[in-house]
């Protein structure tokens, strides 16, 4: 298990941040490799400096982390840091066509990342879903305060799951208009700090200390549910905000979704106990031994101690962690709205027999023009949503606008939702559409208490809404969209362009972004199309 990766204690590593420049300074050759991750299979992978996994991510709030990418791949690439705001630096967000074009074939983009939140993060590629082939890792940003609870250790526990095939090859059968839709699902396998989930190495106790256990789901499409039985995990944080204190049992994490829980291990070595991690997805088949997968890791007080047997208790019965439970430790109150956006998902047919998901209308595809690049080339009319084209799905926002999402799913999928640029507070589920089984207990409707937790990925759950509310205090432009790339893949997504009026006098955007279109072929001026004003001929045509 990664002690901060690499078996560090929490005081070597505080002597490592001591000794830590500003700037914390990455070079990143990003290439294929051929690898065996989940035990069974043999493919082809991304990986950075031929490894994968390739190592976590440390700074320390107000650190400039500086990541030199290279891009060996045949195909652009860029990375996104999940769960940072860019404020002031939007043009590093890494939104392949949305702000920026990707690193072409060969060629270097170095990201300078202000480092001005703390918390659990990670870092992926952003372009061509190259995450879900293994462009990912832990982003962990040390804060320079003191945490809700005191801990003595920190450890990362990363969540992956793991497909036989290529993202390239998956979609092709989901968009193939000459086979049924959907296709049979894929079964992925679990990998837990980036190896096969059978073969993880224990997680190490010593009777009485604190441990700070830092899980990221890094999926692109399953769930993950974590716990240590006969152990109580007191969540502190999630998705980089601070949590009031709170005691579950379990963890049950979205694709993109994380958590920090403080753990107090028992005060004798008599035992060992095992710790839980199940791969599932509520929406595909459940098939014994394929979905869910269960995985069992050692807890280990002492070598050769004998495991405790504990009763597995019903996964109904459990308390799993809960978002609309949580609450924001700086205590920030409910939001009023300004403005609210109530959108339904859906997945549709058109007439070109392919198949697309949709936030209400019709599905999300990039335009011609990053809108980045129209924001700033456009002048006044960039405050006009038509330019963007209508396949961009944008929402230009005012400043500090107070936003409300409504997210509908009347359907059997679920949905993890993430935002760019910003963090939600959650405030409320409750039931939409109706549920499959005419048997199944009505859906209740569950609100937040107090201060609602903030967090910048949220579930839709099957046959539910759920509503979040952000302050538009980040002019930029920031993509919505489904964490399950699948449904991002197939139109799954809106754009906010916020406050461009005011990105345009702030903001600059840096020479060599420029230069990276150019070679590609890319316009970097006009409207979605690369036109004046409201010309949009040459945008792809709207799927009917």
């Amino acid at each position: 298990m990664f002690r901060l990766s690499l078996g560090f204690t929490l005081v070597a590593i505080e002597l490592v941040l001591l000794a830590q420049a500003a700037r914390v300074v990455h070079d990143w050759d990003i290439g294929y490799l051929t690898v065996n991750r989940d035990g069974y299979t043999t493919r082809r992978a991304i990986g950075v400096n031929g490894q994968l996994p390739f190592p976590p991510v440390y700074a320390t709030k107000g650190d400039t982390l500086v990541i030199n990418v290279h891009n060996s791949l045949d195909l652009p690439t860029s990375i996104h840091a999940h769960g940072i705001f860019q404020k002031g630096t939007n043009y590093m967000d890494g939104a392949g066509l949305i702000t920026q074009c990707g690193i072409p074939p060969g060629e270097n983009f170095t990201y300078e990342i202000n480092a001005d939140q703390a918390g659990t993060f990670w870092i992926h590629g952003h372009y061509n879903h190259q995450n879900v082939d293994g462009l990912r890792t832990p982003l962990v940003i040390y804060d320079t305060e003191p945490a809700a609870l005191e801990y003595d250790e920190d450890m990362l526990i990363f969540l992956e799951e793991w497909y036989s095939n290529e993202f390239s090859v998956r979609m092709a059968e989901v968009l193939n208009p000459l086979v049924p839709f959907p296709p049979p699902p894929s079964f992925p396998y679990g990998l837990i700090n980036g190896i096969n989930g059978n073969d993880t190495t224990p997680i190490t106790f010593v009777p009485g200390r604190k441990y700070r256990l830092r899980v990221i789901n890094m999926s692109s499409t399953e769930w993950f549910k974590f716990s240590l039985p006969g152990h109580q995990l007191q969540i502190i944080e999630a998705d980089g905000v601070d949590s009031v204190p709170h005691t579950v049992d379990g963890l049950d994490l979205g694709p993109g979704q994380r958590y920090s829980v403080v753990v107090t291990a028992h005060d004798t070595e008599q035992y060992n106990y095992q710790y839980n991690v199940t791969l599932y997805a509520n929406f595909i088949p459940f098939i014994p031994g394929m979905n869910p997968r269960y995985y069992l890791g050692l807890i280990e007080y002492k070598p050769g101690a004998p495991v405790k047997t504990l009763t597995q208790s019903d996964d109904f019965l459990t308390e799993w962690s809960d978002d609309v439970v949580l609450k924001a430790w700086d205590q920030q109150p409910l939001m009023p709205v300004d403005k609210t956006f109530n959108w339904t998902t859906g997945t549709t047919k058109y007439s070109n027999n392919l198949t697309y998901s949709i936030l209400d209308d019709i599905p999300f595809q990039p335009p011609l023009v990053p809108p980045l690049f129209s924001v700033m080339s456009m002048g006044d009319l960039a405050l006009n949503d038509t330019i963007y084209g209508p396949q961009t799905r944008a929402h230009v926002l005012r400043l500090n606008e107070v936003v409300e999402i409504v997210v509908n799913n009347p359907s059997s999928l679920y949905h993890t939702m993430h935002l760019h640029g910003h963090d939600f507070q959650v405030t409320e589920y409750g039931p939409a559409g109706t549920q499959a089984d005419p048997d199944a207990s009505p859906i209740p409707v569950r609100k937040f208490s107090e201060w609602p937790m903030r967090r910048d990925t949220f579930v839709v759950p099957a046959f539910h809404y759920t509503k979040v509310r952000f302050l538009a205090d980040n002019p930029g432009v920031w993509i919505f969209h489904c964490h399950m790339d699948v449904h991002f893949a197939m139109g799954l997504a809106v754009t906010f362009v916020e406050a461009p009026d005011v990105l345009q006098k702030q903001q600059t955007i840096p020479q060599g972004l420029f230069d990276m279109c150019h070679r590609q072929g890319v316009p970097t001026s006009g409207n979605g199309a690369g036109n004046a004003a409201f010309n949009l001929t040459g945008l792809p045509p709207i799927p009917s």
